[in-house]
């Protein structure tokens, strides 16, 4: 019995180690992503981000941030292992090892009449005789009495001199960590401890792999419906204009289980009133096309009107309810967003190229969903990029943007190129713009990327490229702003939600509507960035056969390249059949209006000459289908919609870049100020 209490009293030790094996690493990982947020804090420092709240972080603000469930569980379980740590040291205080010469208040090697004389005052003061205390009694009978006879008995002291015990050598124990009641297997015990063994080794890993496998089986790693990417994949279409990719992406499953209540009725339909210009419906039979564009699946219509309101930003007189769907639903935008742009990019034709319009919209919906302007004013104001850019300036109005094109400032580029005197005589005067708000729009401008591309296509090791080679494409991006900064977020303040800036590059054939490579850039991670180009640069000359002092210092200019704001791109392609290809290299970023770069590539294909073949799939064409998803399907002839009009889809710009003189074979090098929307006029000059 005495093993079974000295077994027991380790459950406690046994259930600490078993929470702090997974809570430890866990409070590290969490410590460090809360971290890694903090050191985010270079934002917009306008008036009108501070207005909005967003990174203004309150007192109750902080603790409804903190008071999450994951986190409430978190500090409930570290407060469990502090009593247990508590309770252990308490346990092993009373758990004391046997020290005769210390219960007998001695110095170890006493003599025997030392030993009498102690046994003689501990006995007056503990003995049952002398002391009617319970407790007294027993610490007399199970500790005095037997430190005294381990000590005057010549073969107990031997045994406890040579192996710590007067009963001599012990044998090895083995235990069970379990409490008391459950080692009792007699009575009603024995079915409490069945039940621990079924529950903690059958159900309980049983409970955790059914959560496991249902969450997996309905989300992916991205934590988007499988149903959402299924249904994005077969609603892509080649030929889908930017202004019908809203008309997808609000087809997500997630947007599916937002709740449509009976009280939301009156308020939707006063915002449909407002946001009717933004559908596209038919205004002379207004009255039947919103009959008809009510009577679409509930959650569809709520989506949709709750989007335009953020777009149009007619979202001051929602109510609560409203308010908070739409914040769910704009918290979901970049996730899903990203994955439509997955779904647009993934291999469709027999080369495995993706589609280029399509992409193209995605970033436009992205840019204008974060910034909340709506998508018409992409086609307003008779430029190529419309007046949109100027719309996501604090204070700016579409009637501003008017005055100042009466000025000759038609376009968002002419705006950023006047010097900041020129510009705040322009604003004051002509826009009536106070200091203060001027000051707030010359931050923004501050704050907006200007980006510049490196792009280089080859076979390795090979002069030229030949049809079946595995291409290599290699490019720097580079970011610059006029504050300095690299990573920032953008000057989002209608955007609820924290939001990093993103870049797409895209290698595309606009003739053919084909996409050949897409990578994602961010500029936030620098540590990331430096040890992906450095990797990529070591392997690169590698390949080629460096020597070591070479590969050493190609990547210590890698690396400072990437401190110097730049990101690599690197990645293979299968070269298609001979012929001179007008590629075209896209940056595009999903955050800002009018920051977009492109420049163009002549990829020249020879006839195949060289011996064998280096041909064969490519491993890495982009996301596979999941849900047995097709991998390729008919692509539908259908002529491109005419209602609106991309910005990077003119026909004109790829006749006047043939005219121009051709670059070199697979090298472009383009230092843009100006963003891709001005046109190829503006680009050629």
């Amino acid at each position: 019995m005495a093993a079974s209490e000295e077994t027991s009293s380790l459950f406690p030790i046994f259930i600490l180690t078993m929470m702090a094996l997974p809570l430890v690493p866990y409070t590290i990982s969490k410590l460090c992503r809360a971290a890694s947020k903090k050191a985010k804090t270079l934002h917009c420092q306008c008036a009108v981000c501070a207005r909005s709240g967003k990174y203004h972080k309150s007192l109750f603000k902080r603790i409804s941030n903190f008071s999450t469930c994951s986190n409430l569980t978190l500090v409930l379980l570290w407060v469990i292992m502090g009593f247990l740590v508590y309770y252990i040291k308490n346990m092993s205080k009373e758990a004391q090892i046997f020290e005769p010469f210390h219960i007998l208040g001695l110095e170890p090697g006493a003599s025997d009449s030392e030993i009498k004389k102690a046994y003689r005052r501990l006995s007056i003061q503990y003995h049952p005789d002398k002391n009617p205390d319970p407790e007294a009694n027993t610490y007399f009978v199970e500790y005095i009495s037997k430190a005294y006879q381990a000590l005057t008995d010549p073969i107990s002291r031997e045994n406890y001199e040579k192996y710590g015990h007067p009963d001599g050598r012990q044998g090895f124990q083995m235990g069970i960590a379990l409490p008391q009641f459950l080692l009792n297997i007699e009575g009603a015990s024995g079915g409490i401890m069945l039940l621990w063994i079924v529950g903690v080794c059958i159900l309980l890993p049983l409970i955790i792999a059914v959560v496991y496998l249902s969450r997996s089986s309905k989300y992916t790693g991205n934590y988007v419906m499988h149903q959402t990417l299924l249904a994005y994949y077969h609603l892509m279409k080649p030929s889908l204009a930017p202004s019908k990719v809203l008309d997808v992406f609000i087809k997500a499953a997630e947007y599916m289980e937002i709740p449509v209540r009976r009280v939301d009725d009156e308020p939707l339909h006063k915002l449909l009133l407002l946001v009717r210009s933004e559908l596209n419906l038919d205004s002379k039979n207004i009255k039947q096309e919103q009959a008809k564009f009510l009577k679409q699946h509930p959650p569809l219509v709520k989506t949709q009107l709750l989007i335009q309101a953020h777009l149009t930003r007619e979202t001051a007189d929602l109510p609560p309810t409203l308010n908070g769907d739409l914040k769910r639903v704009l918290e979901l935008a970049p996730r899903l967003l990203e994955e439509l742009m997955k779904m647009a990019l993934i291999p469709r034709t027999a080369q495995g190229h993706g589609w280029l319009r399509p992409a193209i919209g995605v970033v436009e919906l992205s840019q204008c969903v974060i910034q909340a302007v709506p998508l018409s004013a992409k086609k307003a104001g008779g430029s190529y990029e419309g007046i949109a850019p100027f719309l996501q300036l604090p204070h700016f109005s579409e009637a501003v943007t008017k005055k100042i094109g009466r000025k000759k400032v038609k376009t968002f580029e002419e705006l950023r190129d006047l010097t900041p005197q020129d510009r705040a005589e322009l604003l004051s005067k002509t826009a009536g713009f106070s200091s203060a708000e001027v000051e707030d729009i010359e931050r923004v401008l501050e704050m907006m990327p200007s980006l510049s591309m490196e792009v280089k296509c080859e076979t390795e090791g090979e002069e030229g490229i030949q049809e079946g080679d595995i291409v290599t494409v290699q490019a720097w991006v580079k970011l610059q702003r006029p504050n300095g900064l690299v990573g920032a977020l953008p000057h989002a303040p209608y955007y609820p939600n924290h939001k990093d800036e993103n870049f797409w590059f895209l290698l595309a054939d606009q003739n053919s509507n084909d996409v050949w490579f897409s990578q994602k850039i961010n500029f936030m991670d620098e540590a990331t960035a430096v040890t992906t180009a450095s990797k990529a640069i070591e392997e690169m000359m590698e390949v080629s056969g460096a020597n070591t002092r070479e590969t050493s210092v190609a990547v210590k200019e890698a690396v400072e390249k990437v401190k110097g704001g730049s990101r690599l791109v690197m990645g293979k392609f299968q070269a298609p059949a001979e012929g001179n290809y007008s590629m075209t290299c896209f940056c595009l970023c999903d955050s800002w209006i009018g920051c977009d770069t492109k420049t163009s590539l002549k990829v020249k294909i020879l006839k195949r000459t060289r011996a064998g073949t280096r041909g064969g799939a490519i491993t890495e064409e982009g996301p596979l289908m999941e849900d047995g998803a097709e991998e390729e399907e008919e692509i539908e002839e259908e002529e491109y919609d005419e209602d609106y009009e991309s910005e990077y889809s003119d026909d004109e710009e790829d006749e006047q870049d043939t005219k121009k003189g051709a670059t070199a074979n697979g090298d472009a090098h383009r230092k843009s100020k100006q963003s891709s929307s001005e046109g190829s006029g503006s680009e050629d000059e």
